[in-house]
C-alpha cells in the first residue's frame, strides 16, 4: 500500500490468533483472564474508559435492522501484532519494534516515554496509556503473576499474546531436548484463548500446516480487520454472518434518501 512504511520482516514461526465471532457470547471471560495474568490493576475510575487500562476489549456489533431482523455479535479485541504495525514505524524511541521472536510485537516499557505516537498510529486503538501508578486492593498484590513486570504511570501498554508464556514453553521444550521453535499447540496458549468458556479463541503457529489456526485462516468464512491498510494483522475472525464480515473492513453502505 502506498504512503505504508514496509518494515515486515520473516519469520520462522508467527503466533497468532482465529476468533470464530458465531461462537463469541461476549462474557468478557477473556478480559477478565487477560487482566488477571497480566498484572493488570483495577481501574481507578472504571466509568472513564479514556483512563482505564483493558489490553483486550470486546466490542458489541449489530446489524442496524430492528425487530425480527435484529442480529448482533460480539468481537473480541486484543493486539492485532500487524506484519507491517504502524506503531513501531511512529515510535522515536524504539520501545515497540517487530523483531521478537514469534512475530510478536513488542512493547519495551523502560524504553516509552509516554508520547503516545503508537496509540495515534494504531487503527485498532490496541494500546493503552497509563495514567496512574499500579495500586491493588490490600491482599491481591499476592496474587500477582511472578513473571509479568508491573508498568509505572506514563507509559503506554498493549496485549503481548502473554509473551512470558511463550518463554517458558521454550524453556521447557529445551529442557526436554525439543525444538524450541516447533511447539505443539497446547504447549503455548495466552490467557485469553485458555479461558474461553465457549472455545471461540484459536491459538497457534500461523505457519506451521500442523496447527489449527493455519487452516482457518483458510476458511473462506475467514478475514482481518482493517485489510485495506495493509497491515497484514495476526488476528483473524471467522463468521458465517455477512453483515459481520463487511463490517470488518468499515464498509458504510449509504442509503438513499426518499423524496
Amino acid at each position: 500500500m502506498s504512503g505504508l512504511m514496509q518494515i515486515h520482516h520473516e519469520f520462522e514461526v508467527r503466533w497468532g490468533m482465529v476468533i470464530d465471532i458465531d461462537k463469541c457470547t461476549g462474557c468478557g471471560a477473556c478480559v477478565v483472564a487477560c487482566q488477571a495474568e497480566n498484572n493488570i490493576p483495577p481501574a481507578t475510575n472504571p466509568f472513564n474508559r479514556l483512563r482505564t487500562v483493558h489490553w483486550l476489549i470486546v466490542y458489541k456489533l449489530t446489524n442496524g435492522k430492528t425487530g425480527q431482523d435484529y442480529d448482533e455479535a460480539y468481537l473480541p479485541r486484543p493486539c492485532m501484532q500487524c506484519g507491517n504495525p504502524l506503531c513501531a514505524s511512529v515510535c522515536p524511541v524504539v520501545a515497540t519494534t517487530k523483531d521478537e521472536e514469534g512475530g510478536i510485537v513488542s512493547q519495551i516499557y523502560p524504553r516509552c516515554i509516554g508520547c503516545r505516537y503508537c496509540m495515534a498510529g494504531c487503527p485498532y486503538h490496541a494500546r493503552v496509556f497509563n495514567w496512574y501508578d499500579p495500586v491493588w486492593p490490600e491482599g491481591m498484590e499476592k496474587s500477582l503473576t511472578p513473571f509479568v513486570s508491573t508498568r509505572p504511570r506514563g507509559v503506554v501498554e498493549k496485549c503481548t499474546f502473554c509473551h512470558h508464556r511463550f518463554q517458558r514453553a521454550k524453556e521447557k521444550a529445551r529442557a526436554e531436548g525439543k525444538n524450541p521453535l516447533d511447539l505443539e499447540e497446547d504447549a503455548y496458549q495466552p490467557a485469553c484463548a485458555e479461558a474461553c468458556p465457549t472455545g471461540a479463541i484459536y491459538f497457534g503457529n500461523l505457519n506451521n500446516p500442523k496447527h489449527k489456526v493455519a487452516k482457518l485462516i483458510k476458511s473462506k468464512y475467514a478475514f482481518r480487520l482493517l485489510e485495506k491498510l495493509g497491515t497484514e494483522p495476526q488476528v483473524y475472525y471467522i463468521s458465517r454472518r455477512k453483515w459481520v464480515r463487511e463490517q470488518a473492513d468499515n464498509e458504510i453502505k449509504h442509503q438513499k434518501q426518499k423524496g
